[in-house]
């Protein structure tokens, strides 16, 4: 994934909040990294695994 092309989460701030950023690597499917720990681990999604994540989020089903 050194190549990926990383983006920061819009949720996430300067002011030493979560930070969390995205890679698309195509087919739908995302990675995801703390953007604090860059040569970290990252979790990499399946598009149908993305896909019912987001809808999962949108629809409010993970509010606390």
């Amino acid at each position: 994934m050194a190549d990926a092309a990383w983006f920061k989460s819009s949720y996430s701030n300067n002011q030493g909040g979560n930070c969390v950023e995205g890679a698309r690597l195509g087919g739908g499917v995302m990675a995801v990294r703390d953007s604090k720990q860059p040569q970290g681990p990252a979790f990499v999604f399946g598009a149908e695994a993305w896909s019912a994540f987001l809808a999962s989020v949108k629809g409010g089903a993970l509010d606390g």
